[in-house]
């Protein structure tokens, strides 16, 4: 492995269309390709009012979601919380979490630190509707 790794983060394959939710959501996971050991590291691009359709937590990963564009809503738990421009939100392994883009949209980087068994998410379908 090389000192050091670069790589725009819209060159990353985008994993929502291999599930059916493009145009709409738009998922890049940059830790392979950043050849990241012990983080990752994703771009997420909402259209105006998606609403991911189901939601995840960890067994291990705490993560990190920066909103850089746009506005929206994110349910924690049994929380929704509005969020703006360059808000940051540590989310706990363990807390359930989805995203709502507002009306202009969203973008998001979302950072992790994965343990040693880095596919430790456990997804959760209708989230939104779970409430």
């Amino acid at each position: 492995m090389s000192a050091y790794t670069v790589k725009n983060l819209k060159q990353v394959e985008n994993s929502a269309l291999k599930f059916g939710l493009a145009p709409e959501l738009e998922a890049r996971f940059a830790s392979a390709s950043l050849e990241l050991e012990r983080a990752g590291l994703s771009y997420q691009h909402l259209a105006p009012n998606f609403r991911t359709p189901f939601g995840h937590r960890h067994k291990e990963q705490e993560e990190i979601y920066i909103l850089v564009e746009g506005s929206g809503r994110m349910k924690l738990g049994d929380e929704v919380v509005e969020l703006q421009r360059w808000d940051a939100v540590r989310v706990a392994s363990d807390t359930a979490r989805a995203f709502e883009a507002g009306p202009e949209g969203a973008t998001l980087i979302a950072f992790g630190a994965p343990g040693p068994n880095s596919a430790d998410a456990e997804p959760i379908p209708d989230w939104w509707s779970a409430s």
